[in-house]
């Protein structure tokens, strides 16, 4: 992509941040998974962020496809689900120069997300692996404190939950997190029946992961 269309798709992003409001976004791929799982997930989300830690997100995040480049409005996009993810080759070279250009995918294991993902990401960026974040990133520590890095919420196999990312020059541009199912602590209280305690955790996570995003 020539280095002209770069900068000004940096400047779209730099307009997201600096407006008095920004708008955050659901990734709607292809593939026959539901994308459309946990309806209250981001607005609960969005709803503590604005009274905990200062954000001025609007409250109905937008819905927006990997290949449209209204990506670029969005500084932060969520994706969620349980099946098949395809996306086309337009669509991995519009999210990954959205990627590189300052944007950030946080990818939520719903429960059987994570084998189609995995592959997709190969396509995204296939000389950069996945790692998994280190409790001393800053993002376990943003807002709230998680010394043990991601919480658990939801059972899923048994195994303990993982924060996988991917980084270019240093900043980690996608998160992928596993084995926790942050959404599902994010929705109303009364889907999942979860402890109060634990969906603090989930949104406490959450948090730090938009003020990642939208204060560094």
């Amino acid at each position: 992509m020539p280095s002209s269309k770069k900068i000004f798709l940096v400047i779209i992003l730099f307009i997201s941040y600096a407006s008095s409001s920004q708008d955050i976004a659901i990734l709607k791929y292809q593939g026959g998974g539901d994308w459309y799982s946990n309806p209250t997930a981001l607005p609960n989300l969005i709803d503590f962020c604005n009274k905990n830690i200062g954000t001025r997100i609007n409250s109905k995040p937008k819905t927006v496809a990997p290949e449209s480049n209204l990506i670029f409005q969005y500084p932060f996009l969520h994706m969620t689900g349980h099946g098949n993810v395809v996306f086309s080759d337009s669509a991995l070279e519009n999210l990954r120069t959205y990627l590189v250009a300052g944007g950030f995918l946080h990818i939520d294991d719903n429960y059987g997300l994570k084998p189609y993902v995995l592959k997709q990401l190969e396509r995204l960026f296939p000389n950069t692996p996945l790692e998994e974040v280190g409790v001393d990133h800053p993002i376990f520590s943003q807002e709230y404190k998680f010394p043990k890095g991601l919480p658990k919420i939801h059972e899923h196999d048994g195994e303990r939950p993982q924060a996988l990312g991917i980084f270019h020059n240093q900043r980690l541009v996608l998160l992928f997190t596993i084995e926790s199912d942050l959404g599902d602590g994010w929705e109303d209280a009364t889907v999942h029946n979860d402890p109060e305690e634990t969906r603090q955790k989930a949104l406490q996570m959450g948090a730090n992961i938009i003020s990642y995003v939208f204060k560094n």
